[in-house]
């Protein structure tokens, strides 16, 4: 048996990841719904897949950060403290992450054989170019994506899917939280 890997990304509504603008976190519309579901999702046994970029701005905003900071959050200190799985050819361990173990190599051959070997589901937040190189071969079968309430056309970084291949998606699950951030969640299928 397989273990389930789950793409989970942050979006405004025009695709971004990111912002250059003043939005600050949650693009400043993260409410109590919204933080209680993230805790929970993080709350099962599961494990992290991250790419180095990722590792990297997680690990320089928590470093940045006071326990008092929208960067602490609950979940995110929770998603912290999951084992974790850093493909990297260029970081080299130890880590300023509990419990992360670096693997270099290809993603698409680290996290197949993680999916293998797992025995509790795996998950990535952010890691926009590794989990668009194992969509492409296959490897992900669940795309959590929360929408927020937003149009970055200006400021906008980080295109979630640029350069992506094409897929269709089958929506499993939504949900509205703190009445305006949706999540959607996905089955994706490569379109040929």
């Amino acid at each position: 048996m397989t273990a389930t890997y789950t793409v989970d990304v942050f979006s405004s509504l025009d695709g971004f990841g990111t912002t250059s603008g003043n939005w600050g976190g949650y693009w400043g519309k993260q409410g109590p719904e919204l933080l209680a579901h993230r805790l929970s999702a993080y709350g099962a046994e599961q494990r992290m897949v991250l790419g180095a970029t990722t590792y990297r701005v997680f690990a320089r905003m928590l470093a940045a950060s006071t326990d008092e900071s929208e960067v602490r959050d609950a979940w995110v200190t929770r998603m912290r403290n999951l084992p974790a799985t850093v493909v990297s050819n260029t970081l080299e361990g130890p880590l300023d992450w509990p419990d992360a173990t670096v693997v270099p190599g290809d993603a698409v051959d680290v996290v197949a054989r993680l999916k293998q070997e797992s025995d509790v589901p795996l998950r990535s937040h952010g890691s926009l170019s590794l989990n668009r190189a194992l969509m492409a071969a296959g490897l992900v079968d669940l795309v959590q994506v929360t929408v927020f309430p937003v149009i970055t056309g200006q400021t906008g970084t980080e295109p979630i899917f640029q350069g992506a291949a094409d897929f269709d998606l089958d929506l499993i699950g939504s949900r509205t939280l703190d009445g305006r951030t949706q999540e959607l969640v996905y089955r994706p299928t490569l379109h040929v």
